[in-house]
């Protein structure tokens, strides 16, 4: 039997929040009834505030007091303060989750990015095109979320996977995926860690990095749709971009600019860069 805190039993038992918001400015839907879980948030903005959010939940008690606490977290900020929310933060506000449980908090996070690439104006097609392919299909992870869920709560093994994601707890025949994937992030973990241990870099090996990054990995995944990138300057840890081609257009250029330019320099150069799109 799992071991469930006061917070999480009180809003399983009465959650806040529930119902739809007929004329929402935002909604974020993730999961299917035919995996077992499923989310749709609802969101009222006004003014760069979300006023008001709503949910509707198929789930266990842990999905349903997720999908409450975000809520409650999520009403009277700005948009800003909403996308530094993450899934630990969830856990916290509800003073633990089993671990067995932790992918309803994933899933609230998943709901919330999807409801505010909504309110941009994104298509769902661009989003899903962003999050990577399909690794487990019992439940339709993709790579990139695993990913993500390895590096934000430092996850070491297959079963921290699937108590993050569900991935891997279906058939199986993704858990060798799924332990490359985890190989992979902890040897560049270790390597950030070995490179954060030096000095810091020069402008110059900066600037380096940056053009190396657009060029042999940002650009040729910009290329696959008509899309492309221009370095425009580099001012210390903010680097100005243009987006050309296809991109200079595109309706989900925004997610584009944050979900893989912005991450892929991070990744390789340094995690606290700000990518400004300019003209």
């Amino acid at each position: 039997m799992w071991d469930y805190t006061e917070r999480v039993k009180e809003l399983y038992k009465n959650p806040r929040n529930v119902g739809v918001i007929n004329d929402a400015d935002a909604i974020g839907e993730v999961g299917s009834i035919v995996c077992g879980d499923a989310l749709t948030l609802y969101l009222k903005i006004v003014d760069n505030v979300v006023i008001d959010a709503k949910f509707q939940t198929f789930g266990c008690g842990s999905a349903i007091a997720s999908s409450s606490a975000l809520t409650e977290m999520i009403k009277g900020k700005t948009v800003e303060e909403v996308e530094k929310i993450t899934n630990q933060d969830i856990v916290e506000y509800l003073g633990g989750l089993p671990e067995q449980k932790m992918h309803c908090s994933v899933m609230g996070r998943e709901a919330l990015d999807k409801a505010l690439a909504n309110w941009r104006g994104i298509e769902i097609e661009a989003v899903e095109e962003l999050e990577g392919r399909t690794v487990c299909h019992c439940f339709g992870v993709s790579d990139t979320l695993i990913r993500k869920v390895i590096r934000e709560n430092d996850l070491k093994t297959v079963e921290d996977v699937t108590n993050y994601t569900k991935a891997g707890g279906g058939c199986g025949s993704c858990i060798p995926d799924i332990e490359d994937m985890l190989k992979e992030e902890q040897e560049m973990r270790r390597s950030d860690d070995s490179e954060k241990e030096q000095r810091p870099l020069t402008n110059i090996r900066r600037m380096q990095l940056v053009q190396e990054t657009a060029q042999n990995i940002i650009r040729p995944l910009l290329h696959k749709h008509g899309g492309d990138i221009e370095i425009i300057d580099i001012d210390g840890k903010q680097v100005y971009v243009a987006m050309r081609g296809s991109c200079s257009q595109c309706v989900s250029a925004d997610i584009t600019l944050k979900n893989l330019v912005q991450e892929k320099l991070r990744e390789f150069v340094e995690d606290d860069i700000t990518v400004v799109e300019t003209g």
